[in-house]
């Protein structure tokens, strides 16, 4: 019997890769497996369901069972890996051992998570996938405030889905401008300017020390010694990418797990792409770095001649307050700034 290729995860790059596979091999067996319900959705929109008033059903773009047929591939849903043993071609979940002919590592980024003093750090929100967004979105019934906590790209991006949703929105993040990594400090001023305009406050500067719950929702301490109330905390401080499984298995790790420019690692027939991925020593936790990946890597999976290398590409944002283009490149992020907004 013939060892299928075997994907973990199901986001973004997992199934894109999934398709490009399949545009040049149809018989091979093809197993993903997610720690998820694997859904297929467009994870940018998580970032834009209050505007667009959807639910997390709202989002979903196919069940997986219909993935499973649109791929001719077997989907094993809310099912951890437990380690790979790259020496044997073979991963571990629990006791059952699966054996694989290729093996990708599509498992994507974790957020950073800080320690909150008070007794509401549980109605902290990360929204990293769509079940996290389905989680918020009930908590979010009947609520009017929330603070989101990091005024990156992310942060920026909740800001003005919720604002436009309806919600109070304050931002609070230990920074002098918001994007600092991607934006001039002028372009940010553009960009909190046109937020602000949706009434989104920004407090840069202070942290988030104590979260408290009150009669009228939560009190939210700041290390400045401000108070912010507010019912809902959105955590967009970052992601870090998924690294354990791959170093417990002894493949070589930095930042992601390093991969060369045909996203191999460095153990023979295992793979990496997307958030998870260190390619040439360069991490871009971005969508367009993420889906010019899948095409070379379907590539080598379906040991075609032509091997496909990461390109650098455009990466668009929408953003209704002030629409915004970029490109990234090595060796950092860089983003030209173009459009209206606050006179710029």
């Amino acid at each position: 019997m013939t060892s299928p290729v075997v994907i973990i995860g199901t986001g973004l790059a997992g199934y894109n890769l999934a398709r490009e596979f399949r545009k040049l091999d149809a018989q091979t067996p093809l197993l993903l497996i997610t720690a998820d319900d694997g859904r297929s959705y467009s994870k940018p929109m998580l970032s834009m369901g209050f505007a667009k008033q959807k639910d997390a059903d709202g989002l979903c773009m196919a069940e997986p069972g219909v993935m499973a047929e649109q791929l001719n591939a077997e989907i094993r849903t809310h099912t951890r890996i437990s380690g790979i043993d790259p020496g044997h071609k073979r991963l571990w979940i629990g006791e059952e051992a699966v054996q694989y002919r290729d093996l990708v590592l599509a498992w994507g980024a974790q957020t950073v998570q800080v320690p909150i003093e008070g007794d509401g750090s549980h109605l902290v929100f990360p929204i990293n996938d769509l079940e996290d967004y389905a989680r918020f979105r009930a908590a979010a019934v009947g609520k009017q405030r929330v603070l989101i906590l990091g005024a990156g790209l992310i942060g920026c991006e909740f800001a003005n889905d919720m604002s436009l949703g309806g919600f109070q929105v304050d931002v609070v993040a230990p920074c002098e401008q918001i994007m600092p990594t991607l934006l001039h400090p002028a372009a940010a001023a553009a960009v909190q300017g046109g937020l602000e305009g949706l009434g989104v406050r920004f407090h840069l500067g202070p942290v988030l020390t104590r979260l408290q719950q009150v009669a009228q929702g939560l009190e939210a301490h700041l290390s400045d010694g401000s108070v912010i109330a507010c019912d809902l905390v959105v955590s967009a401080i970052g992601l870090r990418p998924r690294i354990d499984l791959a170093a417990a298995a002894g493949l070589q790790t930095n930042r992601g797990v390093s991969v060369d420019r045909e996203l191999r690692t460095s153990h023979a027939n295992i793979f990496a792409l997307g958030d998870c991925a260190e390619v040439d020593g360069i991490n871009l936790l971005y969508v367009m770095p993420l889906m010019s990946m899948c095409p070379g890597a379907g590539a080598n999976l379906g040991r075609q001649a032509d091997r496909g290398c990461l390109r650098a590409d455009a990466d668009h944002r929408e953003n209704p307050c002030l629409p915004t283009g970029g490109f990234t490149a090595a060796p950092g992020p860089r983003m030209h700034v173009a459009g209206g907004g606050a006179g710029q």
